[in-house]
């Protein structure tokens, strides 16, 4: 019985979840690589320590997610970029402005930049970036347009179950519980 009951769970955790944000390919426009639906509730961009932009950074100057984003051992999260990643351009780019004022004195101060993670996982969640980014999934394809952003923020209900089972069925991959929750011993 509780077998059957918890192989009904992702039926119906995608029943509740998928209408308000469309369905897997969802709200997303055709040209754009979103493989999981749009939030169906807009997330405000989080007050971050220095303004940034990815619109700028990536559309503007074709910079790629991993030249700023790391993931190093164990792989679970992408990194936020080294102070001496952004000075790499910053230490003759407009560095008049208060913002590069302010990253020059992170710099200078040897602190990293504490920025606010934009994505958080509910605990109980064992996923890794690294198995995704060897499978070959595309950063876009979770996080949406990143590169028309000026502002950082939740796009994607990315973070939903409902959300990742459905990507994990349309590429075949486990959907089993195990896949993504580890139990208590």
């Amino acid at each position: 019985m509780i077998k059957r009951i918890l192989n009904l769970f992702p039926i119906v955790a995608a029943v509740l979840v998928l209408p308000f944000g469309g369905s897997v390919r969802g709200n997303a426009s055709p040209t754009s690589a979103l493989e999981v639906p749009v939030n169906p509730v807009s997330h405000p961009a989080p007050q971050q320590p220095l303004p940034f932009s990815h619109q700028l950074h990536v559309a503007g100057l074709h910079l790629n997610c991993r030249t700023c984003h790391a993931n190093p051992e164990p792989g679970k999260q992408m990194t936020f970029p080294e102070t001496s990643v952004c000075m790499g351009c910053h230490a003759a780019i407009a560095t008049g402005s208060p913002a590069i004022k302010k990253l020059t004195e992170y710099s200078g101060s040897g602190q990293a930049i504490p920025w606010v993670r934009v994505y958080t996982l509910l605990s109980g969640v064992t996923w890794t970036h690294r198995t995704h980014l060897q499978s070959g999934v595309k950063c876009e394809s979770c996080h949406g347009s990143v590169s028309e952003l000026p502002e950082m923020r939740e796009m994607s209900a990315v973070t939903s179950m409902a959300s990742c089972i459905s990507c994990h069925r349309s590429r075949n991959a486990g959907a089993q519980c195990v896949t993504c929750h580890a139990w208590p011993k």
